[in-house]
């Protein structure tokens, strides 16, 4: 049997250009901890992908992105994070800087600080260790949720909470910050409305009859149900002065309010973007066999090759390389809208496939569709000339119908 050969670093770089790999690249083993770490990293690579700039701090902005703007900033500080982060950084965010960046995680707790990166805190080998110390913000945590009791009929209730989530993630309904500056007492809610308050989401289901608060200030009893199964009787206003002092509090909208395309410029708008299609080259079978109708549509500000610069090792991607079927430019859309209002769209035809990431575990793969080039293009017609919400797609028939 003949010697293994050694190559030398010049033969290396003779099959390199040749496209030979001189052996095949090890498989790199992570604990448990640090695909935790990786995994919320790729949470941030997502946003940045979609939104075509860093997470920012702010009370204008959605309680995920604030998230992801701790997250980052503590991943940045750690040298350990860094250096097991750096080969997967593609889109340079370790290094990027943001001038609407602000750290505003001074007054946050270590607990929590590391939440935000995946490690627990009883995590032996965590990267600090820390002895727990309960916040004042779990303290009125612990006390509001002291005062709430189990809800006893929440199986009625529960299939609003899920319906109204889902017209969140769809695009029909969006949630507003919480007005400071009007104050308070001139905030008014009404019956059968949803809030957001204390990160959950808050459903009035009733208003008992009209009392006169101290201050001579109009007041009702309410009876409101939370997402997590429990209710509480509270005042009206003592509702209010919570979501007043909770920085995180919003209102969920009604159905559709507010248009996909916008006359004017917002911080969700952009002067342009692109709509791309994008195909599969995976091997997996259900891909390989439809490949001519299994496609991902997406929205992006940025450059779209970019988008899938790293497509092989991204479940999103379905573990393979991607080309480009077509893109489609628009101006001053709302992006992060339109991407769900899209999908949604399609949603009878979506692709129901499971893959393994690049640790083993299955994955479902997600915004992709079993839908021809040629139907996407009639749906973006509709979209220019703003009247897809008019129409559905019927799989079965491979036509858009009207409603």
């Amino acid at each position: 049997m003949a010697d293994k050969k050694i190559f030398t670093e010049e033969d290396d770089a003779l099959l390199a250009e040749l496209g030979i790999e001189a052996e095949a690249k090890k498989t790199v083993l992570y604990t448990p901890r640090e695909e935790r770490i990786i995994a919320g990293f790729e949470e941030i690579q997502k946003f940045v992908e979609e939104h075509g700039r860093l997470p920012e701090h702010g009370e204008d902005k959605d309680i995920f992105e604030r998230l992801y703007a701790v997250r980052m900033e503590q991943i940045r500080k750690q040298i350990e994070c860094r250096n097991l982060l750096k080969d997967l950084d593609h889109q340079n965010i370790l290094d990027r800087t943001n001038e609407a960046e602000a750290d505003n995680t001074d007054d946050m707790d270590d607990d929590v600080l590391l939440a935000e990166l995946g490690v627990d805190v009883d995590d032996e080998q965590s990267i600090t260790n820390l002895k727990y110390v309960r916040s004042q913000a779990e303290k009125k945590a612990a006390e509001e949720i002291a005062n709430r009791t189990r809800c006893g009929d929440f199986e009625q209730f529960k299939p609003l909470f899920e319906a109204v989530k889902k017209d969140i993630d769809s695009g029909y309904r969006s949630t507003v910050r919480f007005r400071k500056d009007s104050g308070f007492t001139k905030t008014t809610l009404k019956k059968a409305q949803f809030v957001i308050i204390g990160g959950q989401i808050a459903y009035i289901a009733e208003i008992g009859e009209t009392l006169k608060a101290p201050n001579g200030e109009e007041d009702a009893r309410l009876r409101v149900i939370y997402s997590n199964g429990t209710e509480s009787n509270i005042l009206l206003r003592s509702l209010i002065r919570a979501m007043y002092k909770d920085e995180t509090s919003r209102f969920i909208t009604e159905p559709n309010a507010g248009p996909l395309f916008s006359g004017e410029n917002s911080d969700d708008d952009l002067q342009s973007g692109t709509i791309y299609i994008l195909r599969s080259l995976s091997d997996h079978p259900s891909v390989k066999e439809n490949r001519e109708i299994v496609h991902k549509i997406g929205v992006t500000g940025g450059d779209v090759k970019k988008r899938f610069a790293n497509a092989k090792n991204d479940p999103t991607f379905l573990m393979a390389d991607v080309e480009i079927i077509a893109t489609y430019k628009l101006a001053n859309i709302n992006r992060t809208k339109l991407e769900k209002i899209i999908h949604r769209f399609f949603g009878a035809a979506k692709l129901d496939v499971e893959i393994k990431d690049r640790f083993g575990k299955p994955v479902k793969a997600r915004e992709w569709f079993l839908v021809p080039v040629f139907i996407i293009d009639e749906m973006v017609e509709k979209i220019k000339d703003g009247t897809v919400s008019e129409y559905y797609y019927d799989p079965t028939s491979v036509k858009l119908k009207s409603r």
